[in-house]
């Protein structure tokens, strides 16, 4: 029973996170935002001393909890054994195995050491949800993107508008990528061996590692029950059960509880850790009020290239807008500074995918490796969209009202001349004006001496908040005549 609860709340909490990386509207972090915010290493980086505290005591109540239930990357892991353990001869396939303690903890060590540099890439790989955040953003989303598609074009001709189109798009090849690549790595030691990854390389894992060694609640063995017949050992998918000697390494156990199902003889419980196992009541009855009751199950994430665009009527293809190289990133407002947000963010993607103006996508400076950025080809920050302040659970973009928003300046705008249509085409523009929300450029004559001569914008850096709405509808092509140069601290105008 204990197995089945927790199967149950590990599908849950799986299908839950993964679809807050699925879903494109944003509506459903209202609900389970909550579950990106419980994350071992966001919680930690957020300062949300509630949730480490309390995930700490989790772990000292009833051991690694948080990764069979909680962290996703770990529940994938466990999909994947249990799609192999469905071949008959896999069943029974695991084996006892030492822990591997130099590399354990040189990656924790490592871990440690990239956090206090700042280096941002090392610590985006190795952090668990972040890696899992990537594989869901970039594999999977373009997926549930076509499907939502196809649904939307269903729907119109039954003149039901329940489902609208939404773009689907690659918003970083690296970043695809190294999501691949991870996605191949865990799959295979998965496959092959269960839990490798989590009791050698992740970090999370190694941490609460230290906790779980003396938790109250323990799977212990029956020594006078206990036939030696290995079954617990072949399937323990964290390899810690060495039935030889009747001992369990409880640093590597993460309280599957697949031991305790798969043995024969009563000899494994789930009981208080200075009780005996015999004097305890059977396996359906202890334990269960242990757990936490979260949500999440279902998933799959990707992304691909946009459809290449046409003007109206499809008559003649437009060139695809190229990102002007910027001296200083643009980080979204909430971030305060480009150092608060590089120090705080995991690169997990999260609000990557709920973006719904398309400008922030994954990084591929080494500096701030895969980290949001922003950028305004495919469309600007509306002053009145603040999805991703809501959604980041690290505390790298802090929540900020909409009234807020419009009064932070995130950079400001330039203006290239040698791009400029009424200088280049001799045709009237006024798009970065007319479109300009707080009305920071103004339009005068491109000869200062003939008030009819064809007019030019002039910004007042003062009142630009660096939205972008310049660049983006800015019609030259394939560099804007006007982008946004972004500031390393931002400001209340």
């Amino acid at each position: 029973m204990l197995r089945k609860i927790r199967r149950w709340l590990a599908a849950l909490c799986f299908g839950a996170i993964t679809l807050l990386f699925l879903d494109f509207t944003g509506t459903l972090h209202a609900w389970l935002g909550w579950l990106a915010k419980i994350q071992f290493l966001p919680a930690l980086l957020a300062l949300n001393v509630g949730i480490v505290v309390g995930l700490v005591l989790l772990t000292l109540l009833a051991g690694r909890v948080y990764c069979s239930v909680i962290c996703p990357l770990g529940v994938m892991q466990d999909i994947i054994a249990w799609v192999n353990s469905r071949r008959k001869k896999q069943r029974f396939r695991f084996t006892y195995s030492h822990e591997v303690k130099w590399l354990r903890y040189g990656m924790l060590v490592l871990f440690i050491l990239s956090l206090v540099a700042d280096i941002h890439s090392i610590v985006a790989l190795l952090a668990p949800y972040s890696a899992y955040g990537r594989i869901a953003s970039s594999l999977l989303a373009p997926i549930y993107g076509w499907g939502n598609n196809l649904l939307a074009v269903m729907a119109e001709r039954i003149d039901s508008y329940a489902f609208y189109e939404t773009s689907v798009w690659m918003k970083s090849s690296i970043t695809m990528v190294i999501a691949i690549l991870t996605f191949i790595i865990i799959a295979v030691l998965a496959w092959r061996n269960g839990r490798t990854y989590c009791n050698t390389v992740c970090p999370v894992g190694t941490v609460l590692s230290f906790l779980s060694r003396h938790s109250l609640f323990k799977v212990k063995i029956d020594v006078d029950k206990c036939k030696s017949c290995s079954l617990c050992t072949r399937q323990c998918k964290a390899s810690c059960i060495d039935y030889k000697n009747h001992q369990i390494d409880y640093s590597r156990c993460v309280t599957c509880f697949d031991c305790v199902e798969a043995c024969k003889h009563d000899a494994l419980h789930y009981v208080p850790s200075w009780g005996k196992a015999e004097k305890k009541v059977n396996k359906e009855g202890e334990g269960r009020r242990e757990f936490l009751s979260i949500v999440s199950l279902v998933a799959t994430t990707s992304a691909l290239k946009a459809q290449e665009k046409k003007v109206d009527g499809g008559l003649a293809t437009i060139v695809e807008k190229k990102a002007p190289k910027r001296t200083v990133p643009i980080v979204p407002p909430g971030a305060w500074s480009a150092r608060d947000f590089a120090q705080h963010c995991t690169a997990c993607q999260l609000c990557v995918s709920v973006c719904p103006n398309e400008v922030l996508r994954p990084s591929a400076s080494l500096d701030k490796f895969m980290q949001p950025t922003m950028s305004y080809e495919r469309g600007y920050c509306r002053p009145e969209c603040v999805k991703c302040s809501e959604v980041c659970p690290t505390g790298a973009i802090k929540p900020i009202t909409r009234a807020d928003k419009s009064a932070t300046q995130i950079g400001h705008a330039v203006w290239i001349k040698s791009n400029c249509i009424p200088l280049t085409d001799g045709q009237p523009c006024d798009n970065c004006v007319r479109h300009c929300p707080t009305k920071a450029i103004l339009q005068v004559p491109s000869d200062p001496t003939n008030p009819n001569s064809l007019q030019i914008p002039v910004i007042n850096e003062e009142k630009c908040i660096g939205c972008g709405a310049c660049e983006a509808l800015c019609p030259a092509r394939p560099f804007s005549a006007i982008y946004v140069e972004g500031h390393e601290v931002h400001r209340m105008i």
